[in-house]
């Protein structure tokens, strides 16, 4: 089977040695010089490992939550005013809109990121102290893991500046270099950013050549390019240059196999399933295993109930959050059903309301092989593309329907596409209601990452975390090509990947309903249906079509008074970048605040 990295203890006990300036509880170990510590070149994977292990968890879970659910797509949501779920708001604020420089999330993804980029910078140092004779291997070799840590460090500073922009620190230097804790790159915002974004590029493009080619457990020369790519890609947002020309360069260097050699997955399955990593398209993915290295559970977890496994198959310890669904595709309008949602309601795509961002479900097409059908896996491995549950959950063998919970306890458990107070319990239904007043059976959920039945044998959790593949370079590419006014040429590229979910492939390119052109909504449309619950939705397209804050979709503009606060179609212009949090200005006074949230 897999893997590069495999055992969490030995990359733990790499750990030996690192600092963390900006967590509020610093702690600082006594050093082992690089020349002692690194015996072998197994020493050096155990410590190269332990940034992925750091990485994996903290950027797979709390830069997940900062990037989807305070997006159109994906919301948290309580039920009843949060008599359910409420979790002390620490994620409803996303999904609201309404952080703060105490934001307990915020907070949290800061700190997890620092501890990466610590790791990183010590391991860089540590290896360029040590010689390759010592440690029996080659120059070359020793190269290859330090251009591999800078290339994670570069991914680090990659999804921090999506969040954080020019009030970010330029922190590259091992603790045995400098105490010094280093404030912001800039005192002004966008000189910062600009500062931020030259080292990016300028350390991607120095240590490319020496990573290896597809190598899919690790950073590799494809990663380091999409990479660079990603920065050109959202240049604009960064730092007020489009550089669309550039990344289109760069894209098609990716798709001719300059870096290594990747095609497009002709069944979207193999992307998902529990060999990924043999999949063509799957560029890089971090390894996860229960027990060793365990991400595994975000992949589905948030989404599904705590009696979930009665309905896909699968028997876990682990219980289902169920505070997690697509936005809704409807409003409340209509006859009410006695287990929940309504008929005759009125989709957000509608022309009364006029969206182009939200409403998951129904910007799928009927013929779209993701939404034909339920999520159901088999017990030999297969499963049959569906990537939701919607409508009535019956148990595996098709007999039992499963029973909701919490305000509908005992109740057939139906999902609707719809949130609100079907039951009138905590407030008056209302048109439309914001995520805080759902029910346990508010919403679309999705299964991207199969759960596999207990006959299978497979673990989900088992399955690599995909960060990188090679439909993204495919959408760039479009994108550049459709901003340069090749509106023909970006339509072929998009039916490239999407004409995988159809039986006649000419579908792929079906408007939904409220879309008229092939223009720049319809291409976020399309990075959003492609990317769903990837947590890539804020980053790599609402800020870059300014649609981040100034965009509509479901509540914003349209939530009557509840007592909670009101919710203006367009949100201020401060949260298209996150504040640093509180905690981090405390110790570190050389920190300079976001200027939006002074």
């Amino acid at each position: 089977m897999k893997r590069y990295i495999l055992n969490i203890a030995l990359l733990l006990a790499a750990c030996v040695s690192y600092t963390s300036c900006f967590n509020l509880e610093e702690e600082v170990f006594d050093r082992v010089d690089g020349s002692v510590y690194y015996a072998d070149e197994a020493s050096i994977q155990g410590a190269v490992g332990a940034i992925y292990a750091e990485a994996a968890y903290g950027y797979c879970e709390y830069f997940w939550y900062l990037q989807e659910f305070s997006a159109d797509q994906i919301a948290w949501r309580t039920w009843n005013g949060g008599a359910w779920g409420w979790d002390e708001a620490l994620k409803f604020v996303l999904s609201s809109q309404t952080w703060n420089a105490e934001s307990t999330i915020v907070r949290q993804a800061w700190e997890k990121a620092w501890t990466t980029i610590g790791l990183a910078n010590n391991v860089i140092y540590e290896l360029g102290m040590t010689s390759p004779a010592a440690l029996g291997i080659s120059q070359e070799k020793l190269d290859l893991y330090i251009a591999e840590c800078r290339t994670l460090r570069a991914w680090a500073y990659y999804n921090i500046y999506e969040i954080w922009g020019g009030a970010l620190p330029l922190n590259i230097k091992a603790s045995a270099e400098s105490s010094e804790i280093p404030g912001t790159a800039d005192p002004d915002f966008n000189t910062s950013c600009q500062k931020i974004f030259d080292f990016i590029v300028d350390e991607l493009d120095g240590c490319w050549e020496a990573l290896p080619q597809n190598e899919p457990n690790r950073m590799n020369q494809a990663v380091n390019r999409m990479l660079k790519m990603r920065m050109l890609l959202n240049s604009e947002v960064f730092t007020g240059v489009a550089k669309y020309d550039e990344c289109a360069i760069i894209a098609q260097e990716i798709l001719d196999g300059k870096y290594g050699t990747y095609s497009v997955a002709t069944d979207h399955r193999d992307i998902y399933s529990i060999d990924n990593i043999n999949c063509p398209e799957v560029v890089m993915a971090f390894a996860t295993e229960v027990g060793q290295l365990n991400i595994g559970w975000m992949k589905n977890m948030p989404f599904l109930p705590y009696n979930i496994w009665e309905n896909v198959g699968g028997t876990y310890e682990q219980s289902g959050w169920n505070c997690t669904c697509l936005a809704p595709s409807f409003d409340n309008s209509g006859e009410v059903q006695t287990l929940g949602g309504s008929t005759g309601a009125t989709c957000f795509l509608d022309s009364k309301y006029g969206d182009k961002l939200g409403a998951v479900y129904e910007r799928f097409s009927k013929n779209d092989i993701r939404v034909k059908a339920n999520f159901r896996a088999e017990a030999d491995g297969s499963w049959n593309g569906g990537m939701f549950l919607k409508g009535a959950m019956v148990s595996y063998d098709g007999t039992t329907p499963l029973k909701a919970d919490a305000d509908r306890e005992g109740q057939d458990l139906v999902y609707v596409d719809q949130v609100g107070t079907f039951l009138n319990l905590g407030t008056p239904l209302q048109t439309v209601m914001h995520p805080r007043w759902g029910e346990t059976n508010s919403g679309v959920r999705m299964i991207k990452y199969p759960i596999y039945p207990d006959a299978a044998g497979i673990d989900f959790q088992n399955i690599d975390e995909v960060e990188f593949r090679l439909s993204e370079v495919v959408y760039t590419l479009a994108e550049c090509k459709l901003r340069a006014g090749q509106t023909e040429a970006a339509k072929d590229l998009v039916k490239s990947v999407k004409g995988r979910y159809f039986d006649n492939a000419a579908d792929a390119l079906e408007l939904p309903m409220g879309f008229s052109a092939y223009d720049n909504d319809w291409m976020l449309h399309e990075w959003g249906l492609e990317f769903l619950g990837e947590g890539r939705r804020r980053r790599t397209d609402l800020r870059r079509f300014d649609k981040f804050t100034q965009g509509q979709w479901w509540f914003f503009g349209r939530v009557e008074s509840d007592g909670y606060g009101s919710y203006p179609a367009q949100r201020d212009r401060k949260y298209e970048w996150f504040p640093l949090p509180a905690s981090a200005l405390l110790v570190n006074p050389g920190l300079v605040q976001n200027p939006n949230y002074l």
